[in-house]
């Protein structure tokens, strides 16, 4: 059974920095790319950051890049977003996924696993 389980989410006043953890089961993932989404109330999924299985090549959203950091441990079966100099803005539900076949860009189409989802309020 596939899991992806998010962890690290909580209230922080802007400014401040969050890392968020996410523990994959349930298939290979060192042959998986991985990636976060966010969705805000209201608003659709938008895309955070990738990261190749090898973790050599990653990507990240316009409105994240110089701030959050995605990083892996296949050894360990974990992806990380350290997320810095956190905005108001940056509130939402940051969700964990796993497609297949690196590539960029990608949409929340291209998923092939996700997970439940971590809340992250950022207080200004």
């Amino acid at each position: 059974q596939v899991q992806l389980v998010e962890s690290g989410g909580g209230l922080v006043q802007a400014g401040g920095s969050l890392r968020l953890s996410c523990a994959a089961s349930g298939f290979t993932f060192s042959r998986y790319a991985m990636a976060w989404f966010r969705q805000a109330p209201g608003k659709e999924h938008e895309f955070v950051a990738s990261i190749s299985w090898s973790g050599v090549t990653t990507s990240y959203g316009d409105s994240v890049k110089g701030r959050f950091t995605i990083s892996r441990d296949n050894a360990k079966n974990t992806v990380v977003l350290q997320m810095n100099s956190l905005k108001p803005e940056d509130t939402a539900v940051y969700y964990c996924a796993s497609y297949w076949n690196y590539r960029d860009p990608i949409t929340k189409r291209d998923m092939d696993y996700w997970g439940k989802g971590t809340l992250v309020t950022v207080s200004s």
